[in-house]
């Protein structure tokens, strides 16, 4: 019986050691960082309120961010928007051996858009140089045509213009934690996304795949990733938007939910 017991709790130790994350839809609290990845916040260390460390910055408008407790003791980013507004954190100087990453969140949006039509919003952000594409690989639209609100990789800023490929086969869900993946690889400018740990092929794209106009997509050499929540349109329902983040991680390798 002891052995038994030495066993469990080694594991257990080992588990918040190496840094696991709670499964998606769960409130327990989260584990410490790993060592080694591009970059990491859980929250835990950082006093409530508003923002307030040297390892990231804030891009508001109309806007905010607050780090809380949560119901099982953890701390998340709450991340509140009115109307139009953005509220990202904001990862600058950020640097990928071969410009390639993986990203990992876990999130509940209290509620998705459903109105104007094609209400555009994003999530994640990925900025940098060589090329002028704003790459958005977690996003969404609200398509009055289905109607439903989707997840959608998309982009702008670039020659592939202003476009969301959202896909009705990644419906988005309220008020529920989720778990969100993406890679971004400058091979083949390929950005991919898991939901809850599941890969949706059709949330891709690629040098020649992709939801903009007929000509190349080309990642630029990523320098910043913001995340959070921004939406396009103005007049939105429900006329302000608040989510939660936590377990951030930028990495070389996948991570998993």
């Amino acid at each position: 019986m002891r052995s038994l017991l030495a066993a469990i709790s080694a594991a257990l130790l080992l588990g918040t050691v190496a840094g696991s994350v709670p499964a998606a839809g769960s409130d327990a609290a989260p584990r410490s960082c790993l060592r080694g990845l591009l970059f990491c916040e859980d929250f835990e260390r950082l006093p409530v309120g508003g923002p307030s460390t040297v390892n990231w910055g804030v891009d508001t408008r109309h806007g905010a961010l607050a780090v809380e407790r949560a119901r099982r003791g953890n701390q998340v980013l709450h991340v509140h928007t009115v109307d139009n507004g953005r509220a990202f954190l904001r990862v600058d100087d950020f640097a990928a051996p071969g410009n390639r990453f993986y990203g990992r969140m876990r999130l509940r949006v209290d509620a998705f858009p459903t109105a104007p039509d094609w209400a555009h919003f994003t999530l994640v952000e990925a900025t940098g140089t060589g090329s002028a594409e704003v790459v958005r690989p977690i996003g969404g639209q609200y398509a009055p045509t289905v109607p439903g609100t989707f997840w959608g990789i998309g982009a702008d800023g670039g020659p592939t213009g202003d476009w969301t490929n959202w896909r009705e086969s990644a419906p988005v869900v309220g008020d529920t934690w989720q778990c969100v993946e993406w890679k971004i690889d400058a091979a083949d400018n390929r950005v991919q996304v898991w939901i809850d740990g599941v890969a949706n092929p059709e949330l891709t794209a690629s040098t020649n795949d992709h939801g903009g106009n007929d000509v190349p997509f080309v990642l630029p050499t990523v320098d910043t990733v913001k995340i959070g929540w921004q939406l396009y349109q103005g007049g939105t329902t429900p006329g302000e938007f608040d989510l939660w983040i936590d377990d951030i991680a930028l990495s070389t390798k996948r991570l998993g939910c």
